[in-house]
């Protein structure tokens, strides 16, 4: 596997907007802070979620789907690739969520969105943001409209974890990463 160097000049090149970059390193944070607390690769894990949306800007129309060539062709195990195939089943790939790693792969990357567009509201970015409040949010549909709610519940569901307290894991994860979080801009 590619060291996290190479990953992370791979998403410079693929990637121009800072925003879904920091989505990027919003969804590589929630899965270092989950492969630590099971005991999993931690490297591969913040890997998967690093690259998940790597085609998104330039294919979004063949996303994830685009992506595989370019992570064979770099070296990345077939575990990130058939991750990464796995969190747009079954509206994207053939590919269903079996891995430990793609379930969660998936139980991070919409909830991280909606995080994210939660804390640019707020004064203080991610600092000001509660799962409670984020529940809240969840209600209003107008908000976030691109983020499936039913995603972020079916997603707590399938790695067995209440929302709630999955919320808050995210929003744990999130706060430690100095590169998303957007507080005082």
């Amino acid at each position: 596997m590619p060291d996290k160097i190479f990953s992370y000049e791979l998403l410079d090149k693929f990637i121009k907007n800072e925003n879904l970059k920091k989505h990027c390193y919003a969804v590589e944070s929630a899965m270092k802070f989950y492969a630590e607390r099971l005991g999993e690769d931690s490297e591969k894990w913040e890997t998967t979620g690093l690259l998940h949306d790597l085609d998104w800007e330039m294919y979004p129309g063949t996303h994830p789907n685009t992506l595989v060539p370019v992570l064979k062709e770099a070296g990345y195990d077939n575990d990130i690739i058939e991750a990464i195939l796995g969190h747009a089943y079954p509206e994207r790939t053939d590919v269903p969520r079996v891995s430990t790693l793609s379930k969660y792969l998936y139980a991070c990357d919409e909830i991280t969105g909606f995080i994210m567009a939660y804390s640019l509201m707020k004064q203080n970015g991610l600092n000001e943001v509660e799962a409670k409040s984020i529940r809240k949010k969840m209600k209003d549909k107008a908000f976030a409209r691109n983020v499936s709610r039913e995603d972020i519940e079916n997603a707590a569901n399938i790695i067995g974890i209440d929302l709630d307290l999955h919320i808050q894991n995210i929003i744990s994860a999130m706060k430690s990463d100095g590169r998303i979080n957007n507080a005082g801009q």
